[in-house]
């Protein structure tokens, strides 16, 4: 048993990490300390001026374990690494788990390559990025293929010169063709050189050498060859215009952070400025917030963000001071290998651009707020609409079932879940009908019913005997409505084995009219009309096309396993053509069962011992399953 107060008297007053759990062993929080024996300790002291949410976490802890370092700076990056890996419910976290592309330039080989990458690595090549669109860098790409000609495969050279064909990119002139020598190191490095330049957001040397191309192109009345430069130039004149110059005075690497926050959430905005010019902007969506002060909530994000980038700019230029200052300034200086600057600045330029970080974060929360609002009307507010059809109080979880099979092959059962208006895909079960022969949906859904909440009740037992939470099983959660593919026969079946299992659970019908389109719904002997313009209508046609969407995948990937056959191809001695000229005789599978021996024989290609072998097999199997 977990002594709290003994096991605070053992904390050792020593930096390092402290990880606070449930009753059920989760992680519920993680925080780093320059004193462990100090900072846990004011967790329990019931004097402490605590936050709601801290309280509220603080009354969940079963138990607590930690981990020592040797500095606070150790401590602060295994904290972010833990924050990130488990995600606990009361850090605040970081919900984008964005990895953006770089441009890479690998300048230690003799004929250097210009490609995409998603990590910096300390291989000697050079990192352009990050950027925010990974379709830019594929047109930047693109373009400097174009103008410089550089090569993309993978081939060692020198020391492969020659001993393959050129690639198609030398024939559409994509590529100098160094791998057959047609260009020498010295010639091709110019290139690169050039290259770094551009990326650097020197355009002004390719644009005029370009102009020069095009028009001596031009004077020798090659004027498709002129064309073709007239239209790089153009996409480079585009590439310049969309990287503004936020000041031409410093050529710093620099990230511009600003935040906005409505209750529990907030928008982070991010402004990427690589050698002075505005290359991308992102935003950033924080949980968990409404309790954090403003310093509290931009150091949250600047520690979990700059612990998975690999980039760190010069400078940071802030809407908030950090609660961490000096700290985080000497984290990020360790990881970037140069000095790294944090600042809040008051007035100016640099100002103007944290504000206008801001409205853009306020911006894009209004927007979300619109969203989350139009999201809540289609799942909760449908829900709302449903109980109100129906007079039911509560109604949270939805499970909806259905059966799917051809000519009663390989009959299957589907089981959906949708919580809060939405669906819970974890939840989806499916079953292959094992008590049922041939094509009966009544009793297959009798089955599939039966099974899943006796599953459920068992699993429930054994929960309770073993002292565990009902949460670990995997069909211990019942639903507040079922909702049955179909009327008032569909409905009878629930209806019965939920009697047989002595549970009280509310079951409806999707009704559907002539047009296989849903009408109403039945429930308690009552067929109910329902607005088709309705939310809840909406929710009820996107369940049901869900459970046949689950139920036919499920039946698909069964018969792709195999060969695609009826339940006839399973009686002895009836093969193809037998079962094709029975098929044809009799129009389903429910006349073949009911007809005679004499019946059976008189089909073309039957005699009466495989007349038999049908009557036998449908009729021994009703009565092993009477």
């Amino acid at each position: 048993m977990f002594d709290i107060e003994e096991e605070l008297k053992k904390l050792p007053a020593k930096p390092g990490v402290y990880i606070m759990r449930d009753k059920h062993d989760t992680i519920i929080y993680v925080g780093k300390a320059i004193s462990l024996k100090n900072r846990v300790r004011q967790y329990f002291q019931s004097s402490r001026n605590l936050m709601p949410k801290i309280v509220k976490m603080v009354s969940k802890i079963d138990h607590f374990e930690y981990i020592i370092t040797d500095s606070e700076v150790e401590a602060l990056v295994l904290e972010s690494n833990l924050i990130k890996e488990h995600m606990p419910r009361y850090n605040t976290m970081l919900k984008d788990d964005k990895n953006y592309p770089y441009i890479k330039v690998t300048v230690q080989e003799a004929y250097p390559r210009v490609m995409i990458a998603r990590q910096v690595k300390k291989d000697k090549a050079k990192y352009f990025g990050p950027y925010t669109s990974g379709l830019a860098v594929k047109d930047t790409l693109d373009l400097l293929r174009k103008i410089y000609q550089i090569r993309t495969c993978n081939r060692n050279l020198p020391r492969d010169i020659g001993k393959e064909r050129a690639c198609l990119y030398y024939h559409i002139k994509q590529c100098s063709g160094p791998c057959q020598g047609y260009i020498s190191e010295a010639e091709y490095k110019k290139s690169i050189d050039q290259i770094i330049d551009f990326l650097n957001g020197n355009f002004s040397e390719v644009l005029s050498m370009l102009e020069a191309k095009m028009m001596k192109a031009s004077e020798n009345m090659e004027f498709e060859e002129a064309a073709g430069y007239r239209d790089l130039m153009t996409s480079v004149r585009h590439m310049a215009q969309k990287q503004k110059i936020t000041n031409t005075s410093n050529q710093e690497d620099k990230d511009i952070i600003a935040f906005a926050r409505a209750g529990d959430e907030a928008v982070v905005q991010v402004f990427f400025i690589r050698n002075g010019k505005l290359i991308g902007r992102e935003h950033y969506h924080l949980t968990g917030v409404e309790s954090d002060t403003r310093s509290g909530v931009m150091t949250s994000f600047v520690k979990q963000f700059y612990a998975g980038t690999p980039f760190i700019p010069r400078e940071l230029l802030l809407q908030e001071e950090l609660e961490e200052t000096e700290l985080i300034t000497e984290w990020l200086t360790a990881k970037r290998g140069q000095k790294v600057y944090i600042r809040v600045p008051k007035k100016g330029e640099k100002e103007k651009l944290v504000e206008l970080a801001e409205k853009n974060a306020s911006l894009v929360l209004q927007q979300d707020s619109e969203k989350i609002k139009k999201e809540e009307q289609r799942t909760k507010g449908a829900l709302k609409e449903i109980e109100n059809w129906l007079g039911l109080d509560s109604i949270k979880r939805i499970e909806s079932f259905d059966i799917s099979n051809i000519n009663g092959f390989e009959s299957v059962g589907s089981m959906v879940v949708y919580e809060n208006g939405k669906p819970k895909r974890n939840d989806y079960r499916k079953f292959k009908i094992k008590w049922v022969t041939g094509s009966d949906d009544y009793a297959s859904m009798n089955e599939v019913l039966t099974r899943r909440f006796t599953h459920g009740k068992k699993e429930k037992e054994e929960l309770i005997e073993k002292n565990m939470d009902l949460e670990h099983g995997s069909f211990t959660r019942f639903p507040d409505l079922i909702m049955m593919d179909g009327g008032k026969g569909q409905v009878n079946i629930a209806l019965k084995v939920m009697e047989e299992l002595h549970l009280s659970i509310s079951i409806c019908g999707m009704v559907k009219d002539d047009n296989h389109r849903t009408r109403g719904l039945y429930f308690n002997n009552v067929e109910i009309p329902i607005d088709r313009n309705s939310e809840g209508f909406k929710l009820i046609t996107r369940i049901q096309d869900e459970t046949h969407r689950f139920a036919i995948e499920y039946h698909r990937s069964l018969r792709s396993k195999g060969q695609v056959h009826s339940i006839l191809d399973d009686i002895p001695g009836i093969g193809q053509k037998r079962r094709k000229e029975l098929m044809k005789n009799f129009l389903s599978l429910d006349e073949i069962k009911e007809a005679t021996i004499e019946q059976l024989s008189i089909v073309p290609t039957m005699n009466e011992k495989a007349a038999k072998q049908v009557y036998d097999f449908f009729h021994n199997k009703e009565d092993q399953n009477a």
